[in-house]
């Protein structure tokens, strides 16, 4: 399975070197799909392994790194010569950074409830959407298009590298629905209207994964620096203690 995952972000860089980026995207899907079953069938076969995980991240940096950042390349920034050759690159070196930083902070192989930093698959996700579904298409056009798409590559780019934490991807197990039914709810109806509107809706839910972990973790950094200082008061405000009489 996580052959298969390397094999089609091969393929999708195929069909990117042909134009082709609508069958490119449906591979780097498909690619995801078995990344996502890999690691679930090794946690139930009780098999997962550090070869597994190495393993893993190196299929992902071709399927979810290279393909996504060859896309960008293919589709816009090569017309502009070295600074679109360093932009482009830029989900690939993430990507690295991100899966390494990952692999040597791993302390078990159980299934992990957030991420440090986007999933490689999800900063692919968003990136293949936004060219497949607005860029090419021409919905976002003339200069906006240009800054549009610098936009995406880059802020998706910082955010694999980031210290914001991102939801895993909800598991259809009944022990996971129990805990979390909201979350499931939302990522059931998510992929139904992706389905509908022909993966449209794909790009929406990722800007939307985005912008709803960076919220919640700026108000955490908000609340972690006031803290100390509610705590101060409180003190002055309370009983008196020893340093304070």
């Amino acid at each position: 399975m996580t052959l298969l995952n390397v094999f089609l972000g091969f393929a999708a860089m195929v069909e990117i070197s042909k134009g082709d980026y609508s069958q490119a995207t449906i591979y780097i899907i498909a690619a995801g799909f078995f990344d996502a079953l890999d690691g679930v069938t090794a946690r139930l076969l009780k098999a997962a392994s550090e070869f597994g995980v190495e393993l893993d991240s190196l299929c992902d940096v071709v399927s979810f790194g290279v393909a996504p950042a060859y896309m960008t390349y293919h589709a816009f920034f090569f017309e502009y010569g070295s600074f679109g050759l360093l932009i482009s690159s830029l989900p690939a070196l993430t990507g690295v950074v991100r899966l390494a930083r990952f692999n040597s902070n791993i302390t078990g192989f159980e299934d992990k409830k957030y991420f440090i930093g986007m999933p490689i698959p999800g900063g692919a996700l968003l990136i293949i959407s936004y060219i497949t579904f607005f860029h090419v298409p021409g919905v976002v056009s003339g200069d906006y298009g240009i800054y549009a798409m610098i936009a995406v590559t880059v802020l998706t780019s910082l955010a694999m590298v980031s210290r914001i934490k991102f939801d895993n991807m909800p598991r259809p197990t009944w022990t996971y629905i129990k805990e979390n039914p909201l979350k499931f709810i939302i990522f059931t109806v998510a992929i139904v209207v992706a389905i509908a509107t022909q993966g449209k809706f794909i790009f929406y839910f990722m800007v939307s994964y985005l912008l709803f972990s960076s919220i919640r973790h700026f108000i955490n950094w908000i609340r972690a620096v006031r803290k100390p200082e509610d705590e101060l008061e409180e003190d002055f405000d309370g009983e008196p203690g020893p340093y304070n009489e």
